[in-house]
């Protein structure tokens, strides 16, 4: 170590001089960690320096959908090599599952999505673990799991694969780490607990501060977005109700396929309801998370006041002390059935009642066509609870919206369900609402002059009355853009009604441009949409490729293991 230009001076260079000489290699890394967290002690994630007594190898997995597992699981293997541990990184669906019987450092980064399910990367993963009679007994893990508090299901699939990895035999080195949204400092934590447990011997440290976990989203740009046109897409007669929404928003970042979420605000009719039920005050300032804000503002625009989960329901059985059925309700029917008792207020309400969790909608446009723009193709939602007809929260907001109002929304990335090479072909399926991913596709192919042949099936109720887009899509047609489009309207007494019917029907065309190389897309309703069309293109398989059931499953998988078949459902 070369100490003739040090800052040191006299005897404080003398005594780091002695120290240097006098300790092993091992000792001088731990010192270098150590120094080094001095040095960082002022970042959100401090980590404890380590030592690494022996040669360790780990598999690291991850299963994502919106890509937050991915870059948490490459930071970590980072963070492991910089240890000296060799990193194999994967991500599930690219995983071979013959390997996982030969492991024996496995940690798993995971996410949860809409009920408790795993991510569709994961799926197959999740599916061998606990379908498969097969041992790990010499396998150690440790699971990590994302979620967000706001959904019912938190980190369910976690939870689901650390207790299936234990059942079949494995040693779980740390435990599951559940995260929230807010997840950095918390995995921090979890991956040097697993480091830890690597070492052959724990050295002794000097205490080292703790992280200190900060409130805010800060993985998460927000941006504000204009409304500069709001068009319902139904023409007259038409049941339905489905808006064309343009935001500007000069500052976007995005590409085809991502989607933007949006927190949205509750009506104001039912906030004036709520204030005059409890006779509260709503310019009266409550503390909630890290800041004071007015009652009218919680309310409107932080707090779930409908179709409260079951357990929030539970937690205001507590408060009040009365024995109420664990169903979904909303906040206002549990307050005129189960008033609150003498002394209890908003300041308790506030501590139960979760946060207003963001909706999620395709981008319907291109970022390349219609710049600093954001389009959405939104259907107000309804349904029928107990004989009462309601809308969609979010969907509801967002039909009511006005030109030149404001929202705030973040962009989410959809690294699974990204455009084919502009030479490539594409058969996009996208009924209804799936559509929107399609004309954000079909926008940027024509506007950076993309060569391969674009195939669009696009199914609704009616031809006349909901046919979204059709000024357009005849425009692509004539222009080129649109190679071929397959049209469907159920409620037109076509004999074959539905997109899955348009699918066999043009099942021999479909096959031969899959069979040159074509990419598949879906996007729109998960069931019984998604669910259907995918038996019909098994149908296609069979019968086109001559194939048994098996075959035509496998042959399937190849084009999703091959990244020709992408889908985005809700």
């Amino acid at each position: 170590m070369n100490l003739q230009k040090s800052m040191l001076a006299g005897p404080k260079q003398k005594i780091l001089t002695d120290l240097v000489s006098s300790v092993s290699k091992e000792e001088l890394i731990w010192i270098n960690g150590f120094i080094s967290g001095i040095l960082n002690n002022d970042s959100a994630s401090q980590e404890l320096p380590l030592v690494n007594t022996g040669t360790k190898k780990i598999t690291l997995v991850y299963g994502t959908e919106t890509g937050n597992a991915k870059k948490l699981a490459t930071d970590l293997a980072v963070k492991a090599k910089k240890q000296q541990i060799q990193v194999k990184l994967s991500s599930l669906d690219q995983y071979r599952l013959t390997d996982l019987t030969k492991e024996e450092n496995l940690f798993v980064v995971i996410s949860t999505q809409g009920d408790g399910e795993p991510p569709i990367a994961a799926q197959k993963f999740y599916d061998h673990i606990h379908h498969n009679g097969f041992r790990l007994d010499h396998l150690k893990y440790s699971v990590l799991a994302l979620g967000d508090t706001s959904y019912p299901m938190f980190c369910k699939t976690g939870e689901d694969v650390d207790a299936q990895l234990h059942k079949l035999g494995g040693t779980r080195l740390v435990p599951v780490k559940k995260c929230d949204v807010e997840y950095e400092a918390d995995a921090d934590a979890w991956f040097q607990e697993v480091i830890l447990s690597l070492q052959e011997t724990r050295p002794q440290v000097l205490p080292v501060k703790q992280p200190v976990t900060t409130g805010g989203k800060s993985n998460k740009i927000i941006y504000t977005g204009t409304v500069v046109q709001h068009v319902n897409l139904h023409d007259r007669g038409s049941e339905k109700e489905t808006y064309h929404i343009e935001l500007e928003a000069p500052s976007v970042e995005y590409e085809p396929g991502d989607s933007i979420g949006i927190v949205p605000e509750n009506p104001g009719y039912l906030v004036m309801e709520l204030l005059s039920l409890t006779k509260a005050e709503g310019s009266k300032q409550y503390h909630y998370k890290d800041a004071n804000y007015p009652l009218t503002e919680l309310l409107q625009k932080k707090l779930s006041l409908v179709y409260l989960h079951e357990r929030v329901v539970k937690k205001y059985a507590a408060l009040v002390n009365q024995s109420i059925p664990e169903v979904k309700s909303d906040l206002i029917n549990l307050l005129q059935q189960y008033p609150l008792s003498d002394g209890i207020g908003w300041e308790e309400l506030i501590q139960i009642l979760p946060a207003q969790s963001p909706r999620i909608y395709t981008i319907a446009s291109s970022p390349t066509a219609q710049e600093g723009e954001i389009h959405l193709t939104v259907e107000k939602d309804r349904f029928v609870v107990e004989g009462i007809t309601k809308t969609g929260l979010c969907s509801d907001y967002l039909s009511e919206l006005k030109t030149d109002a404001s929202i705030h929304f973040f962009v989410q990335k959809n690294k699974r369900f990204r455009l084919s090479a502009p030479e490539k072909d594409m058969i996009m399926i996208g009924p209804g609402t799936g559509i929107a991913a399609f004309r954000s596709f079909l926008f940027e192919r024509d506007a950076t002059g993309a060569t391969g042949k674009n195939w669009l099936f696009f199914g609704e109720d009616h031809f006349v009355s909901d046919f979204f887009y059709q000024t357009e899509i005849q425009d692509w047609v004539q222009t080129g853009v649109l190679q071929k489009i397959s049209l469907a309207f159920a409620k037109d007494n076509h004999p074959n009604p539905l997109v899955q019917d348009a699918i066999i029907r043009e099942g021999k065309t479909l096959f031969q441009w899959l069979q040159s190389g074509a990419s598949l897309y879906l996007c729109g309703q998960k069931t019984p949409m998604s669910v259907e069309v995918e038996k019909a293109l098994l149908a296609v398989f069979e019968k086109e490729g001559n194939l048994t059931p098996e075959a035509a499953l496998d042959y399937f998988e190849e084009l999703k293991t091959a990244g020709r078949y992408s889908k985005d459902v809700y």
